[in-house]
């Protein structure tokens, strides 16, 4: 690799550290196959894979150790749908905002969600147990109103229902 700087070995060792042995070879397996530029979105993939999401410590070190101006793999990283930049919960729960849901008052259940997690579209609960994002549709239509957690389907959903069933993903995640 080619370094511009008088302290590469630092950089290097401390980029090293953040993304760990087998990501460090995932990287230099890429760097070694014509246009290793190419293989940014497999690496980033690979940084997610492994942590959960992409931090900025991690996306400096990929840009370290690619040798890939940091600004281009944030632009990356911040352009695709998949990449995370911020962790997730241990439990997503998608509210289908659909057609059929929304008539059906999916509105009003994400609300509920909203409320009793104290959380927004795309943040992820105080406990790091959820995560809450829309989803265009589940294709569950005839069991509108949905709600999707991790690959769970709960159909015909109340707000009513909303606190228990949040509950029992909270038991989950204490077992």
């Amino acid at each position: 690799m080619s370094t511009c700087t008088d302290n590469w070995e630092q950089v290097e060792a401390a980029a090293k550290m953040v993304l760990g042995e087998p990501i460090v070879d995932f990287i230099e397996q890429a760097s070694a196959k014509p246009h290793p530029e190419s293989q940014l979105i497999a690496v980033l993939h690979e940084v997610q894979s492994r942590f959960g999401y992409l931090a900025e410590t991690h996306l400096d070190a990929v840009a370290q150790l690619m040798q890939v101006p940091a600004a281009k793999v944030v632009g990356v990283a911040g352009f695709y749908h998949f990449f995370r930049l911020k962790p997730r919960g241990k439990f997503m729960i998608n509210v289908c905002i659909g057609t059929a849901c929304y008539v059906k008052g999916a509105e009003r259940i994400a609300q509920k969600i909203i409320e009793e997690l104290g959380i927004t579209w795309g943040e992820t609960s105080k406990n790091g147990v959820f995560t809450l994002e829309g989803a265009r549709c589940l294709g569950t239509c005839g069991l509108a109103p949905v709600v999707m957690i991790d690959d769970e389907i709960h159909g015909e959903v109340t707000p009513d229902q909303v606190p228990a069933l949040l509950e029992k993903y909270l038991k989950k995640a204490r077992e």
